[in-house]
């Protein structure tokens, strides 16, 4: 049988910031709605009722000295550990983000340089042909630089790349507004290099969609909810959760069902599915569709790792991160065979979906 060229995951690190925000630490926040009214429920029912709609009850926040381009180095530099390799042997470092390097206390995105040539000089390589760019796809953006690497190794343009999704959500939510208990701060790192193989391996298909004629304001920057918090020169980050939700259920599903026939792989096949850690009850659903479109009513357990209860939704870094950890033996029931069939999925802002099928 002829060889063909797969990309292959050889090493993985993560960085998990060491501020841990608990549910209640959000009890002496004033909250408003989306009109500007103040909500009058306490805020020990907020959060109570938070909980039971995401599963989120701790995050993590990073501490004032550090900014994404750091963490982003600190996951990398894990897994060029992991992976064994000289960092100087790399052809491209892809870094996924979606604000920057905001620093505390301002709302201003500093992208110039990129992060990506941000985190190539802390790692202090000189080799000039590893070329550096970002990529801001959303949530989605960590798997769209992994889809993006693909496309180098299978062309030939490249064997061996690190890719990285980074974010400080932290720095840009909007103190007044419930939705901000969501989201967090993170980084995961990964090292894809091109492999011989007669059988297929690494990655075996991926379906990406932008649907942007109707969605694309379902996440968008805008001032705060209280009108006298931040005047209105500053933004934040704001979702239409709802409608998110929805759109999540009725389009994810399908689009990871599109890439396992591309893929030409069952579902029953599948051993694990990696998807962004968004809202616990949400990924709960999507599976739960995925399945039904299977007419399977039998979900195996453990088949979806999660994190997000305890460590909140950090965007870009969500799935590679998750994946660090169960790769690392820290995520308790969840491990990863050689030959097992994974599933990636993620949706985020734009409104973007990207699903891949990976042999492990």
């Amino acid at each position: 049988m002829r060889q063909k060229i797969y990309s292959i995951i050889t090493g993985t690190g993560s960085y998990l910031p060491t501020r841990n925000i608990i549910n209640s630490d959000f009890h002496q926040h004033t909250f408003y709605n989306s009109s500007g009214e103040k909500i009058e429920k306490t805020n020990e029912a907020i959060t109570k009722q938070f909980q039971e709609i995401t599963t989120i009850k701790e995050r993590r926040y990073i501490t004032d000295d550090l900014l994404t381009s750091d963490i982003a180095y600190l996951a990398a530099k894990e897994a060029i550990k992991s992976a064994k390799i000289d960092p100087e042997s790399l052809d491209y470092i892809i870094m996924a983000h979606n604000f920057g390097d905001v620093k505390p206390n301002s709302k201003s995105v500093d992208i110039v340089p990129s992060l990506a040539a941000r985190v190539k000089a802390k790692l202090k390589i000189k080799n000039p042909s590893a070329v550096a760019y970002d990529i801001s796809f959303g949530c989605p953006g960590w798997l769209q630089a992994f889809i993006q690497a693909n496309y180098y190794i299978q062309s030939g343009d490249a064997k061996r790349i690190l890719i990285i999704g980074a974010e400080t959500l932290s720095r840009v939510i909007d103190p007044h507004d419930v939705d901000s208990l969501l989201y967090a701060d993170g980084a995961g790192a990964t090292i894809i290099e091109a492999q011989n193989s007669e059988s297929p391996l690494g990655v075996i298909a991926h379906k990406t969609r932008s649907d942007t004629h109707v969605y694309s304001e379902m996440l968008y920057m805008d001032e705060s909810y209280n009108s006298k918090h931040g005047g209105k020169e500053n933004n934040y980050l704001k979702m239409n959760g709802r409608k998110i939700y929805q759109y999540a259920l009725e389009t994810v599903p399908q689009a990871i069902k599109e890439c396992l026939e591309k893929a030409k792989v069952s579902l029953v096949e599948v051993k694990k599915i990696l998807i962004h850690q968004a809202n616990g009850k949400m990924d709960d659903a999507i599976l739960e569709r995925l399945f039904a479109l299977y007419n399977l009513k039998q979900i195996p357990e453990n088949i979806m790792p999660m994190t997000v209860s305890w460590l909140g939704n950090s965007s870009v870094a969500t799935i590679p991160t998750l994946l660090d950890l169960i790769i690392k033996g820290k995520m308790e029931k969840h491990k990863l065979t050689k030959g097992d069939t994974l599933i990636f999925a993620s949706v985020g802002a734009g409104m973007n979906i990207n699903a891949m099928v990976y042999k492990y």
